[in-house]
This record gives C-alpha cells, structure tokens and sequence, in this order.
C-alpha cells in the first residue's frame, strides 16, 4: 500500500516550523535549550535542520515554549508524528544502503518526479541486467557496494512506479544515456525495450535530448538530478544531486527554484514523447513501435511541481 507522507520530507518540513516559531519568539537556540533543559544545542539543531527524527513529546515541549495555538499546534502535531514514522517505512523499502533509502522514501511519498540524466538510464527504469552492470561498474571504485543487495534495492524503489496511485514521473535523458558504449548489446537493446514498455503507461513520460538540442540560453547541468513535490503543496519540494561518492539534498526555496527553471529549459529542448519512443524502438531493432503509445507529454504530468 503506498504511504501517505515521507517521513524525511516531513522532518525538513517540521524542523523548517520549527525553526520559524524560535524566530518569531525572538530566542536563541542557546535560551530554548536552557528553558528546556537540554544539555546542548546540538539536539535543538538537528530537529531544525530535519536531521534526526523528532520525539513527539520534545517536540510538545518546543511547542509549549513557543506559545503555538490550538490549531496551528494540531497541525505540527500530525507533521511531527508522521516525521517520527519508520517502522512502517523502514518494513516497505525493504533492506538497503543508505544512498538508495534517501531515494526511495521521496520516490514513495512523491506526487511527481522529474529525473534528468546526462549519461545513465534512471534507476527507476533499469531492467535487472543493466542494473547489475551499472551498479558493477561503479563497485570497481567502491569495494564495499554489495552488487545483488543494490540491484534488489532497485527493484523495490521500481514498485513505486506500479502501483494504484503511482507519481507522475518524467525521465529527461541525453541521448547518451542511451548509448551502448561500454554496455553488453544484449542489455542494451534489452533496456531500451524495457524503456519503449514502460513509456507507455498513462504516468510515465520518457524525454530525450538529442546531441545538437540547445537548452535556453546554452545552458546545460552539469550533472544528473531528481525533482520532487508531494500531495501535500507545503511539504518542501526537493532536489536531489547525486554526485560519485555522496548525494547533495537541495530544499531551499530559491535552489529549488532554479532546478524547476532548468527542468521547463529542458522540456523545451527534448523530443516530444512520441518522436523519442519512436527512437528507442528503432535503436532496439522494433521497426515500429509496439502497441498503441498513449500520449503523456502533457504539461500537467510533466511539469515540475505544482504551487
């Protein structure tokens, strides 16, 4: 069954309140420490960084100190409970490292998902094969990457896609992802197969950017990233960058900003749906595309976020 809010979004969220009601009550992070009792800042910190997950009755205490109303203070109340959630989520991910989790609980509790890649096949599209290649590949720098345990990983963030009430997702790839450079040929055309198949469920939009595409102004990422919003419009909207040895989570509101303005550029540039599942087809020896395509180019399972 999906889950109605991810527990990491909601910590962002709570520890963003949190941090606006110290504000508006003019203390400092040492003063609501000292009133309750805390032995450092530290505890008070990652609460509003949304780097720990919050106890309901410290959470109650700050409440207190800040003087919240009834109402306001029933709705933190609730953000806070599901920010303390992981039994449920933990036992639905599954086991995984670190790097896939931080994915996977956005992906669950997404309302919409935009990925762009410059070079890979998203994770969330892999066929098992090309999975375990890629995830081989990058254990030759990291000797510790368990390959079966990280490709079984995949496969449970995949369901996501699947289920009654899926996100919304688009992959927006240069066509270099979709090269077979390095990559056995029997993966590869069984991936870009899989990519034709999977384009053609209703949420689901695959996007590519040809080698001469020239986004708005010439500007282009540097690297891939993954966009996020949620059912529920004030939950932060987040980015995440993943780089080759960590993964940078972006929730500022003028970052993110940037990242939605790169997404529409992008947009702009890529082959429309059709044209792009027409290509993949052909570079995977269909000479047509199989079945009827239906159409999911459409700016509202596209768009970046909505609000």
């Amino acid at each position: 069954m999906p889950l109605s809010a991810s527990p990491v979004v909601r910590r962002a969220r709570l520890g963003a309140e949190l941090r606006r009601l110290r504000r508006r009550a003019s203390l400092t992070l040492e003063q609501v420490c000292g009133r309750l009792g805390w032995a450092s800042t530290s505890k008070l910190s990652r609460i509003e960084l949304g780097q720990s997950r919050p106890d309901l009755a410290d959470v109650l205490d700050l409440l207190d100190v800040y003087q919240v109303q009834p109402d306001q203070r029933e709705v933190l109340i609730v953000i806070a409970r599901d920010a303390a959630t992981g039994r449920g989520w933990a036992k639905s991910l599954g086991e995984m490292g670190e790097r896939q989790r931080a994915y996977a609980e956005l992906e669950a509790g997404a309302a919409c998902i935009v990925e762009y890649q410059p070079a890979v096949v998203p994770g969330l599209l892999q066929t098992p094969a090309y999975a375990h290649f890629r995830v081989a590949a990058g254990a030759l720098l990291c000797a510790e990457v368990d390959v079966a345990a990280d490709v079984r990983a995949r496969a449970v963030r995949q369901e996501v896609l699947h289920r009654p009430d899926p996100p919304r997702y688009t992959a927006l790839l240069d066509e270099g992802a979709c090269d077979p450079v390095g990559t056995p040929l029997d993966v590869w055309r069984e991936q870009l197969r899989q990519l034709v198949a999977l384009a053609d469920r209703p949420n689901i939009t695959i996007r590519l950017l040809s080698r001469d595409a020239a986004p708005h102004g010439g500007i282009h990422p540097l690297t891939g990233f993954s966009h996020y919003s949620f059912p529920d419009p004030a939950d932060p909207r987040t980015v995440m960058v993943e780089t080759l040895t960590t993964d940078l989570r972006v929730v500022s509101e003028p970052d993110i900003a940037r990242y939605e303005r790169m997404v529409d550029w992008l947009l702009e540039a890529a082959l429309p749906a059709e044209e792009t599942v027409a290509l993949l087809a052909r570079r995977a020896g269909w000479p047509e595309v199989p079945g009827p395509r239906v159409p999911t180019d459409d700016p509202e399972l596209v768009g970046p976020a909505e609000g």
